[in-house]
């Protein structure tokens, strides 16, 4: 098995798969959890080729955000789409990415993203709240690189 596969087991992936269903319920936002063993590149730098790699930029809104994991690197980036970068302060996602880490530190990785997760759907509501004739336009499935 591949680092991928260990990281998370299949009731820690469900339980994040559910947190991404509850959190896309406060917001019209679309969160995605990807992870991948290693890269060469930066983490913020990697975040943004999957994120176009899984057509995140093609949401109506440009609403996407994608928590990215380098599991043997231990990186984590947190990004989004043009639409929320248009929209909220510099410094937005500092606190998701603090709860994140902080749990990551501890080796709580389904907290730390469940918690994360939670965190982001919150802070989005604010500027995407979600609409009764809301559709998810991206799979809420973790996937790997």
């Amino acid at each position: 098995m591949s680092k991928t596969e260990d990281f998370l087991s299949k009731a820690d992936e469900q339980e994040i798969v559910q947190a991404i269903i509850e959190a896309e319920k406060n917001t019209s936002g679309e969160i995605r959890v990807h992870l991948e063993e290693h890269t060469q590149k930066s983490p913020l730098d990697r975040a943004q080729e999957v994120f176009f790699e899984l057509n995140m930029h093609e949401t109506k809104d440009r609403n996407g955000v994608l928590f990215y994991v380098g599991i043997s690197d231990k990186k984590f980036a947190i990004i989004g789409d043009q639409g929320i970068n248009n929209v909220v302060e510099t410094d937005f996602w500092n606190s998701t990415k603090d709860i994140v880490i902080a749990n990551f530190k501890e080796g709580n990785f389904k907290s730390g993203l469940i918690e994360g997760i939670k965190s982001a759907g919150e802070r989005l509501k604010k500027y995407f709240p979600y609409q009764s004739d809301d559709t998810n336009e991206l799979s809420n499935e973790i996937s790997r690189g």
